[in-house]
């Protein structure tokens, strides 16, 4: 599935969940370690420097080096992982701004099958 979504040049916040949706569902535990989806990691070096890269998962603390020692290994640029996450529905809920910018977008992608979303600045906005 390939969109393209407009966007504004503002710094973003990108909050994404890790298995089936960037890597292999359970890849770690199934193969010893973490695989990219196809067209995930070039996703991810699209991300521009400014912007925060939050990843959400359900996997445990005890998950946590691997975790991060994949995505240091493939320098893969992130703020935040948060662990623990419950392994139901996840909710984005933000304001717009005055000028009618929307400041949520959510995708729900088939577990295991990267969804291509392209992201252009819109400099109107």
């Amino acid at each position: 599935m390939d969109n393209i979504v407009k966007v504004s040049p503002l710094a973003k916040t990108w909050i994404l969940d890790l298995d089936g949706t960037i890597v292999k569902h359970n890849g770690y535990k199934i193969d010893g370690e973490d695989t990219f989806l196809d067209g995930a990691r070039e996703f991810l070096d699209k991300i521009p420097k400014e912007d925060m890269v939050v990843f959400i998962t359900s996997r445990t603390d005890n998950e946590k080096n691997i975790t991060e020692n994949f995505l240091s290994k493939h320098q893969i640029k992130y703020d935040m992982v948060i662990y623990n996450a419950p392994y139901g529905e996840r909710i984005l809920i933000n304001d717009s701004k005055p000028s009618g910018l929307k400041t949520a977008l959510a995708y729900s992608t088939k577990r295991d099958e990267f969804c291509m979303v392209t992201f252009e600045i819109d400099n109107t906005k």
